[in-house]
């Protein structure tokens, strides 16, 4: 699984004490029969004062599902005044987190930790920092930890990772963690830490079944996973079906969908060739002959994403996690669609598009 772990599948010393707080109560993934969604995603996050509940924002009879985001770290000055313009726009939905990425192979590591930092320190939006056990042992894993256990981070997205592009099959640091369910039960051990992990509707690519993939996430769970994030999809029905699987394993962590809206259609076959997602003929129609036409190719994408989410919204499902490659038009427009609109006053620090680029480094 590419780190970034929006599994477009981005190319992305402190004391080893036991510290706690209180778990959240683990909360079930309803069955598609039910049409009142499943409990909101079920973490509380001690220190932000936010805590997990199944009521969300109501629109009309029906209550707003939750929503998260996902961000990259930027790597240039104009890369950050986008991610931190992108930020400001979805920000006033009051997401549960923002997850910040991880590179492929580790190497934006700290550019992860100094971005997760800015995120809490700048805004009131709760940061999630990825964190993979590639290239690293357990040693230098505690001291990340450490880390941002001291900046007051409580949420990480923890997964395998992948070596950088061309660099071969995952290989355990031979003073590391052997994978995903390994690394979650070395930070559960390390401190309470919220824990999300990822799941593959439709395999991982190194997986041998989906079975096989289904007895890894039930280990991630058993070992102290919170939630389990999908890797992005594009038929309903594939969620679904993973959801009803999911159940039927005795998993019971909150199983939230990933959901990546379309920017470059072209872009999105070859990564998708990549991860194992498969892309419908129905979408390959859609997007047919608009290569040149990038407003009404956005216009589809948005009502294709929309689409998708209101079908899963009706289905019972009560969050969604967007993969939002740092931009936010196409992400608020769905939010729109599904009921979710401004619920908080936008952060101060975020109502100015001149924020310096120096948050690179902050």
């Amino acid at each position: 699984m590419r780190s970034g772990f929006f599994h477009v599948w981005k190319s992305g010393g402190g004391e080893a004490v036991r510290l706690a707080w209180e778990r959240p109560e683990r909360s079930r993934v309803w069955p598609r029969s039910r049409r009142s969604g499943p409990r909101r995603l079920g973490a509380r996050m001690t220190g932000s004062g936010r805590e997990g509940t199944q009521k969300g924002t109501k629109r009309g009879a029906a209550a707003a599902p939750r929503v998260s985001f996902e961000f990259f770290p930027p790597t240039t000055p104009r890369l950050a005044r986008q991610f931190w313009f992108a930020l400001g726009r979805l920000a006033p939905l009051a997401p549960d987190f923002v997850s910040i990425t991880y590179g492929a192979g580790g190497r934006t590591r700290q550019r992860t930790h100094e971005m997760v930092v800015a995120v809490r320190r700048r805004t009131g939006v709760e940061p999630a920092a990825h964190l993979t056990c590639v290239g690293a042992s357990r040693r230098e894993i505690e001291v990340i930890l450490a880390r941002y256990w001291r900046t007051g981070i409580r949420h990480l997205v923890a997964l395998r990772g992948d070596p950088p592009s061309g660099g071969g099959p995952f290989v355990p640091h031979p003073e590391g963690y052997n994978g995903a369910a390994d690394l979650v039960a070395g930070i559960r051990a390390f401190a309470d830490f919220e824990i999300s992990v990822a799941a593959h509707p439709e395999g991982h690519p190194d997986s041998s079944s989906i079975q096989a993939d289904l007895d890894h996430l039930k280990r991630k769970e058993a070992v102290g996973a919170s939630r389990a994030i999908t890797q992005y999809f594009f038929d309903p029905e594939v969620f679904l079906r993973f959801r009803d699987q999911v159940i039927r394993a005795g998993i019971r962590m909150p199983l939230v969908p990933g959901i990546l809206p379309v920017t470059d259609f072209a872009q999105l076959q070859r990564i998708s060739a990549r991860c194992g997602a498969r892309v419908p003929p129905r979408l390959e129609r859609l997007f047919s002959g608009l290569d040149q036409e990038p407003e009404t190719s956005k216009l589809v994408a948005t009502q294709v994403t929309a689409d998708l989410c209101q079908t899963l919204f009706r289905e019972g499902v009560g969050a969604f996690h967007f993969y939002t490659l740092n931009r936010a038009e196409q992400t608020r427009a769905v939010c729109r669609f599904l009921g979710v609109s401004e619920r908080e006053p936008r952060p101060e620090a975020l109502r100015t598009t001149t924020l310096r680029a120096t948050a690179l480094r902050d």
